[in-house]
């Protein structure tokens, strides 16, 4: 808006009685807070259509919100805490899962033993807190507006009696039960399937966020690989494509929803054994 106005930065800051330095930041993202003053102020200088001013002051509200997982910061680990962030905000969540079930699909009682494998690294969680915001993150499967669910997933993370054989097959009659929702998508890929990108790929989610009314601001995908130790995120265009093209081989190679909905229900048969 400055550009069309035909103003440098130093000019529309002295305009708007501020600092230059000041306008940069603003500008470049990198200021902690926007005051709706200082927005108003350009705007006038500007001479911003009132839509234009309205979204602005809109974003600046936003900026101000946080999400329901802050009041959990102190049960989240701080990477995890981020894709919390992410997962809420998407409008669509890829995941492509090797060993285990992502936490949207997990039951409490896979959770509670997830953590318990963890033990030995000697991090202290209060576990009821962890299940919580793990309901809570589930909420959204309950709501089909805006938002899709899509989970590749190998049978390896089917195989794996995680809690013991009467907790797995709880948790993949859950998993039957929520693929029966239009906007949740469960495949599996079975242990004899063709070679895939997947293989090299290991596990990812891959999100997408909804269209905003400005092109400009609506955010770009984002790639979350969970290691060991710590998350990684990827977004450029570049990582982003070998991704997208890795999320098309696995669904190549995956069954169709009827015979994973099968397989499922027969590998809890196997568990109730």
């Amino acid at each position: 808006m400055r550009e069309v106005a035909g103003l440098t930065r130093a000019k529309a800051a002295r305009k708007c009685e501020m600092g230059a330095q000041t306008l940069w930041r603003l500008e470049s993202g990198r200021n902690k807070e926007t005051k709706k003053m200082v927005v108003n102020a350009l705007c006038d200088t500007y001479e911003a259509s009132a839509d234009d001013r309205r979204e602005l002051l809109w974003l600046v509200d936003e900026s101000r919100k946080d999400g329901w997982w802050h009041s959990y910061a102190d049960a989240v680990v701080p990477e995890a805490e981020m894709f919390v962030g992410l997962e809420q905000a998407a409008r669509t969540v890829f995941s492509w899962q090797t060993m285990t079930l992502p936490g949207l699909l997990q039951t409490p009682g896979y959770r509670r033993a997830m953590w318990t494998i963890g033990e030995p690294l000697g991090r202290k969680i209060d576990l009821e807190r962890e299940i919580d915001l793990l309901r809570r993150r589930q909420e959204r499967l309950s709501d089909p507006s805006g938002f899709t669910l899509e989970v590749v997933l190998d049978e390896s993370a089917l195989r794996a009696p995680i809690g013991g054989m009467a907790a797995m097959a709880d948790q993949l009659d859950h998993l039957v039960e929520l693929s029966a929702r239009p906007h949740i998508s469960i495949r599996v890929v079975p242990l004899g399937a063709p070679q895939h990108l997947g293989m090299a790929a290991k596990h990812f989610v891959y999100l997408e966020f909804p269209d905003h009314l400005n092109p400009v601001l609506t955010e770009p995908p984002v790639v979350y690989v969970e290691g060991f130790t710590g998350g990684l995120y990827l977004d450029k265009p570049n990582e982003i494509e070998q991704y997208q093209a890795a999320r098309a081989s696995v669904l190549e190679v995956a069954l169709d929803d009827r015979d994973t909905e099968r397989l499922l229900e027969a590998t809890a048969r196997e568990y109730r054994l």
